[in-house]
């Protein structure tokens, strides 16, 4: 029968226990994700218990902590359910000494800091000073280890490096200015208050007998305001099932690269597990409604066995990977397609669309396609035509309804070797009465991109810091125009064409000016819809001009569609 050691312990007491002794952070929980907000409501909770117990005898309750002690190494505690907590008081409780080494020392000061000391260091045990402040009572063994340097300089040192932007920085830096101000402003209960956080906030530690035990419990539990993303469980759940301690090791270090991997491209390791879902989905036929990731993955025909297949982590990878080079430009040598300009073109064209059910579809072609000698002439194809597919999809019918039985039934094409083109019947009288309606809505930018790439002089990529840019100035200045009212301009000013792509930087210095002015600035554009009308003939741009190219951008769109979709 499992055992379990509930005790009540305060902060001091839960910390300097570990004399001698590490608090780990195990390989198969989650990174340190607390940001701003959870601090800051930890920092206001506590405050407010404070100020508002003026009998100074009530205790605050900050819940459990999970924990047993490691197989291995019994100076090791490994905490299971927790860590967000303990990890965030470690910052705090450094903020607080940083502010007290800053501070004259007296009896007080000192006292304060020989309390906090052993918290976050071993001590001698004769004259309890810190003879070694790398010698810390926490060591994280699923952070990255850029993430983990910082983490322990921060404990070590107390200084922060304000070029880092991870979690441990963000968050010491916030603990440590709270403390500075509220020390300036109250320089007696700021001790106090310290001294209310290392003894009247209550821990309930729960030491578990056996790592399952704890597991179990960790399943169920989770930090407060913090649940468990579905990838924390998906990661505890193999890891589990690795038999030895070799194979154990192993999965961590490729995790802690998916981590990084996943880092880099603005990709939460959730995001990689849905794209890949819909390889799963694709490969088994299936076109179901899409369930939660969670549920996905731990039912079929045995528990959990499509996070046990031998192939999930190996193509979890290099889908990570792939989505990688594809986020940020950054090519990792296993990968092995090469993207030319016309497929950059494409993406970046879809990367504007206002759902994710493109990038499913790309996972599975990519996952299925990616050995083949024609994978680099046949992707910019295949996204040339999903995107036409998808816009013109939208502007039919603005639903992700319209969109996701053929994305579902593509993605098993693709995996079937079958012909997944997308072909649909252009209506042109349909389309010339509906495209104007997306002049203003979350596809402009998108149709804006596409046009411009029409253009035969549009040779390199458009920038991705661009303005969608009215010509006709947005904001009406009380002046005669050639003829323009006020009434004339709120009626033309949204229309396609007035909108054109421009230079982020560019377009802050054309600013609200008249044509005339702008066209200056239009002139040193690197795009070729802009310099087209820096050479416009007239020095105004009037109704007629807006009228003229409206027709003419979406007569180029229409011919574009029928000609990749019929």
């Amino acid at each position: 029968m499992a055992e379990l050691n509930v005790s009540r312990k305060d902060i001091r007491k839960l910390f300097t226990d570990m004399q001698g002794k590490k608090f780990i952070i195990p390989e198969y929980q989650r990174p340190y994700k607390w940001n701003i907000e959870k601090c800051e409501t930890l920092w206001q909770d506590i405050l407010d218990f404070y100020e508002s117990d003026t009998s100074q005898k009530q205790e605050y309750y900050l819940g459990t902590i999970v924990s047993y002690k490691s197989e291995d190494n019994d100076k090791e505690v490994d905490i299971i359910d927790g860590q967000q907590r303990i990890t965030s008081f470690f910052l705090l409780l450094r903020a607080f000494y940083t502010r007290l080494e800053q501070m004259t020392s007296d009896p007080r000061v000192n006292g304060l800091m020989g309390q906090i000391a052993p918290c976050i260091w071993d001590v001698d045990s004769i004259s309890q000073l810190v003879e070694d402040k790398k010698k810390t009572h926490i060591e994280s063994k699923v952070a990255t280890d850029d993430d983990n340097h910082t983490f322990h300089t921060i404990l070590e040192t107390g200084h922060l490096s304000h070029v880092k932007k991870d979690r441990y920085s963000i968050n010491y830096n916030f603990f440590l200015t709270k403390c500075q101000e509220y020390a300036s402003l109250n320089p007696i209960k700021w001790q106090e208050l310290c001294v209310t956080i290392l003894q009247r906030c209550i821990i309930l530690p729960i030491e578990c007998d056996t790592p399952d035990t704890a597991l179990r419990i960790f399943s169920t539990l989770n930090d407060r305001g913090m649940p468990l993303a579905d990838s924390d469980i998906f990661k505890s759940e193999i890891y589990k099932s690795k038999p030895s301690s070799d194979e154990k090791y192993a999965f961590n270090e490729k995790w802690k690269d998916l981590t990084e991997v996943c880092k880099k491209s603005d990709l939460t390791i959730d995001d990689i597990f849905r794209y890949y879902s819909h390889y799963i989905r694709a490969v088994n036929g299936d076109k179901s409604k899409e369930i939660a990731l969670r549920k996905f993955y731990q039912t079929g025909g045995i528990k959990n066995e499509k996070l046990h297949h031998p192939d999930l982590m190996p193509n979890i990878i290099d889908l990570s990977l792939f989505w990688l080079y594809i986020n940020k430009n950054e090519k990792h040598e296993s990968i092995s397609v090469d993207f030319n300009i016309y497929t950059w073109k494409q993406l970046q064209i879809l990367s504007t669309y206002p759902n994710e059910y493109w990038k499913y579809i790309v996972s599975v072609y990519y996952l299925i396609n990616r050995s083949t000698s024609t994978f680099n002439d046949n992707f910019p194809k295949f996204l040339e035509n999903l995107q036409a597919f998808l816009l013109v999809r939208f502007i039919e019918n603005p639903s992700v309804n319209a969109i996701k039985d053929s994305i579902y039934q593509h993605c098993i094409y693709i995996a079937n070797s079958q012909d997944h083109s997308f072909t649909r019947e252009i209506n042109d009288d349909q389309l010339r009465e509906r495209l104007p309606i997306y002049s203003y809505s979350r596809i402009t930018r998108s149709l804006l991109l596409l046009h411009a790439y029409q253009n035969k002089h549009q040779m390199d990529l458009i920038p991705n810091g661009h303005d969608i840019e009215h010509i006709f100035p947005k904001k009406w200045q009380n002046t005669n125009y050639n003829g323009w009212e006020q009434i004339d301009a709120k009626n033309y000013l949204e229309k396609f064409g007035n909108k054109i792509l421009f230079e982020k930087r560019l377009n802050i210095q054309a600013g609200n000016g008249y044509f005339n002015a702008k066209k200056t600035h239009y002139s040193k554009s690197n795009i070729a819809n802009v310099v087209e009308l820096a050479n416009h003939k007239n020095t105004d741009w009037v109704k007629e001009d807006i009228i003229e190219r409206e027709e003419r951008l979406i007569s180029d769109l229409i011919s574009y569609f029928k000609k990749v979709l019929n």
